[in-house]
């Protein structure tokens, strides 16, 4: 996840992995919007908010994140 200082669709998508990694086998690892790894992240995706989600280093989403939809996506790589 890529996030940005003061983002709040950041603290919110952090409050829903958290919950979700209760739930599934998930890693969360958050990198800074200004880092370099975040930079190059940013120009790769091009997100138009933070933060920037990835799932298995691919675009999963930007903004506000859909969590029906990362739930499906979990379920199914449990499966």
């Amino acid at each position: 996840m890529v996030t940005a200082p003061g983002c709040h669709l950041c603290a919110d998508a952090r409050e829903a992995l958290a919950t979700l990694a209760r739930q599934f086998p998930l890693e969360v690892r958050e990198v800074g919007a200004s880092s370099p790894e975040g930079l190059t992240l940013v120009a790769k995706h091009r997100p138009a908010l933070q933060p920037l989600v990835l799932v298995d280093e691919v675009f999963f989403s930007a903004g506000r994140l859909p969590r029906r939809k990362l739930r499906r996506r979990l379920e199914r790589r449990v499966a």
